[in-house]
């Protein structure tokens, strides 16, 4: 026994001894900022400048001389994109490398929902962190400014409160796990189509009321570690270094401690690269890359460029070492965090969540009373049907794969058609169902070398498959025609925009014809966008679905059947037309080429007047479907809203208080959504503007109290003379409703 406790004496001395010689930079205990010192002096000049651009398609350096790992990133936001070989865009042939697709931020954010974002974020992450991904590219914030935008169905909408309240919790799920966001693309990056020439003219108070807010919450309020620069201009400088939005908004004025990383080629100049704010450069099109060049990413513009500047003189190793100071901060936060937990992939939980997340932001956006049945057509009544008639493309073909750089290979997809079939022979095997293509729009098979899964291989003429469809229809008892929009060029597609608002195919002829025959058809919608629907009227139910993911099918069946009641809300404003939306209106998209064809400036004309800012000031003909609209298959009644108080002070709180009561007969959930007019201003400011909301679920009769806050920020506009935020004293407006185009409740309060 005492030879024993000599032995344990004697290891916990040595443990000591050990932990006194530790370096600084890997003893846990000590402060972060003291760790990344002693790290930062420990390191050579080539370590350096290692550290801050790509070694591969995906990764950077880390330290092996220090014992830093390598720091490997990977493109979201929706999944964990699958492996690419180390130079090039080919897959790598993995079999390990499938996942879980989550729905499209889009439809994140119709769920109104914040605790699903926080979910996302966490299950995401645990999925990154199995396949050894320390950085996810995402989430999008780009503001919805045109729904022509190829890239929309990555972002979360036209509204900066909207997105701000979603985004917060989204980065702190992902991060808590100790993967960090990269928050794209900062900012203004609102075109696909030349989006490396855009030059966007925006003035002072839009870039702050409108397209700064959502990246200013990622960065105070949820505290991200990495933020991914644009592909466009601001200014007549490219983002990934652009003196303003790098180093005075986002570093200086927002306190941002992380890495500001490159798109991928998003770099284009060495001097303005060191002197503008990029701390990690990836992607960049440099001799080589293509041609098999041994030392391709030594031609990195903060590469060989920069080190040669160092040793010349021109700069001090001041830059520099700010930059990888941040690199190194983003290590410990990653790489070097051994308290962050092990992932999986896959799990039943992942596809519970993504599942959870489709099922909530799953729209529905009309669901007109039947005339003989003197009920809606929405949820198909089960008991009195017998035959469904699924049309559409767009339910045969997976939508995890394509779109660009959020291109997925999931472990499993289940496409709608198969949704429908499985939920009906589970629990009404009596019912059967039919499908006829009814057009056809993409038949491409594989994207990035991921396969599409089932044939999309078509001989058949279009005057064949409308014949088929219409002769189908009259004998379905209800028509489920799925369509909308894919992830092909020029759909909802990183690199292109639309070419016009229209549905594209002959979609619209194959519904015509359907309708003629057989009035009974529920339209769903597949895309990250509106579209131009002509039929709208004729049409008595319509669903927006959006790309969600993994589980598709069983959430639009779930929705369809009724076994989930939808509470999802548009996060934009569905126009009728293009001419409702200001940046078409002004002829403002999509700017205008310099003479030398080099550059296309775009002014932003509609200025803050964006989505139903912009629908509100005109009070002429209504969109198709407000900002925040959605319908339930119960009814609520909003009560009458009360304030805390009349007079608010300038650091004050106002609490407003409404009842919501379910006065249907299921069970369901309300966005009570509450919207400040500012009545007498210095300034043109909106009609209204989205400032709170909570979603509420009730069960049939329940009354619940919903309280919504406001406090100063809330009455603020953004004055570019003094460039600061302003809150003018005076009379305001609270206003209550369930959308933009339908508010119920309001009161008045003033501001000393």
């Amino acid at each position: 026994m005492k030879k024993l406790t000599i032995a344990l004496l004697s290891l916990m001395l040595a443990l000591t001894m050990q932990a006194q010689t530790l370096p600084v930079y890997l003893d846990e205990s000590k402060p972060l900022e003291q760790r990344i010192d002693d790290a930062l002096a420990r390191m050579t000049l080539d370590e350096k400048i290692a550290v801050i651009h790509a070694q591969s398609k995906f990764s950077s350096p880390g330290v092996k001389r220090l014992g830093f790992p390598d720091l490997w990133t990977d493109d979201g936001p929706h999944g964990v994109r699958p492996d690419v070989l180390w130079d090039e865009w080919e897959q790598a042939g993995q079999t390990n490398d499938s996942c879980v697709a989550f729905p499209a931020l889009t439809c994140l954010a119709a769920t109104w929902n914040p605790s699903l974002a926080r979910l996302y974020g966490e299950s995401l992450a645990e999925e990154a962190l199995y396949r050894n991904k320390s950085v996810m590219l995402g989430p999008g914030v780009n503001i919805y400014r045109t729904p022509l935008g190829g890239r929309n169905f990555e972002y979360m909408g036209e509204d900066p409160w909207l997105a701000s309240r979603m985004v917060v919790p989204y980065i702190q799920g992902l991060q808590s796990k100790g993967v960090a966001a990269c928050v794209k693309h900062y900012a203004l990056n609102n075109d696909e189509e030349y989006r490396h020439q855009v030059n966007v003219i925006v003035s002072d108070r839009a870039l702050h009321e409108i397209y700064l807010p959502a990246f200013r919450a990622a960065v105070q309020e949820a505290g991200a570690w990495s933020i991914m620069g644009a592909y466009n201009l601001y200014k007549n400088q490219h983002n990934c270094h652009n003196d303003i939005m790098l180093n005075k908004i986002l570093k200086k004025d927002w306190g941002f401690d992380g890495v500001v990383v490159s798109d991928w080629g998003g770099c284009h100049n060495t001097d303005e690269a060191i002197r503008n704010g990029l701390d990690l450069e990836f992607g960049s099109w440099t001799d080589g890359l293509t041609m098999g060049k041994t030392n391709a990413y030594d031609a990195y513009y903060l590469a060989a460029a920069y080190k040669e500047r160092i040793l010349q003189g021109k700069y001090s190793t001041k830059e520099l070492d700010e930059k990888v100071r941040r690199v190194l901060r983003l290590f410990f936060r990653t790489t070097m965090n051994r308290q962050k937990p092990h992932g999986f992939l896959c799990s039943e939980s992942h596809y519970d969540a993504a599942l959870k997340i489709a099922q909530e932001g799953i729209v529905l956006l009309k669901n007109d009373l039947m005339k003989k049945e003197k009920a809606p057509l929405l949820p198909i009544n089960l008991q009195k049907t017998q035959r469904i008639l699924v049309v559409g493309e767009n339910a045969i073909k997976m939508m995890t794969v394509g779109g660009g750089s959020s291109s997925l290979k999931v472990q499993h997809e289940i496409l709608p058609l198969d949704g429908i079939r499985q939920y009906l022979s589970a629990n009404h095997p009596q019912v059967s169902v039919d499908y006829a293509r009814g057009y056809v729009g993409d038949t491409i098979q594989s994207y990035n070398g991921v396969t599409v899964g089932r044939s999309l291989y078509e001989t058949r003429s279009q005057a064949e498959l409308t014949v088929e469809a219409v002769e189908k229809a009259r004998q379905a008892d209800v028509v489920i025609f799925i369509g909308g929009l894919n992830k092909s060029d020029h759909q909802d597609c990183e690199g292109h925009d639309r070419l016009s608002y229209g549905l594209p195919y002959a979609q619209n002829d194959v519904i015509e014809a359907i309708l003629k025959v057989n009035p009974r058809l529920v339209y769903v919608n597949i895309s990250g966008n509106g579209a131009e629907l002509p039929w709208i009227q004729r049409v008595p139910a319509v669903v927006q679905a959006w790309f969600i993911g993994s589980e598709a099918g069983k959430a639009i069946a779930s929705v369809l059947m009724g076994d989930v009641n939808p509470s999802g809300k548009l996060p934009f404003t569905w126009y009728s037309s293009l001419q409702q939306c200001g940046a078409h209106a002004l002829k403002a998209y999509p700017g205008q080429w310099r003479a030398d064809h080099q550059i296309i400036d775009e002014e932003y004309k509609e200025d803050i007047f964006v989505g139903y800012r912009w629908t509100d000031r005109l009070k002429k003909e209504k969109p198709l479907f407000p900002f925040g609209h959605g319908l339930s298959y119960t009814t609520f009644k909003i009560g009458k809203v009360t304030a805390d108080k009349q007079i608010m002070s300038q650091n004050d709180k106002l609490i407003l208080r409404v009842n919501v009561t379910n006065t249907g007969r299921l069970a369901g959930a309300e966005t009570v959504q509450c919207y400040i007019a500012d009545k007498e201003c210095s300034v043109e400011r909106p009609v209204k503007e989205l400032k709170a909301f909570q979603k509420v679920w009730l069960q049939p009769g329940e009354t619940r109290e919903v309280q919504l806050t406001i406090d100063r920020r809330s009455l603020s506009f953004y004055d570019s003379a003094q460039g600061q935020w302003v809150a003018e004293p005076g009379q305001f407006e609270a206003l209550i409703g369930t959308s933009a185009g339908n508010i119920i409740s309001s009161c008045t309060f003033m501001l000393k």
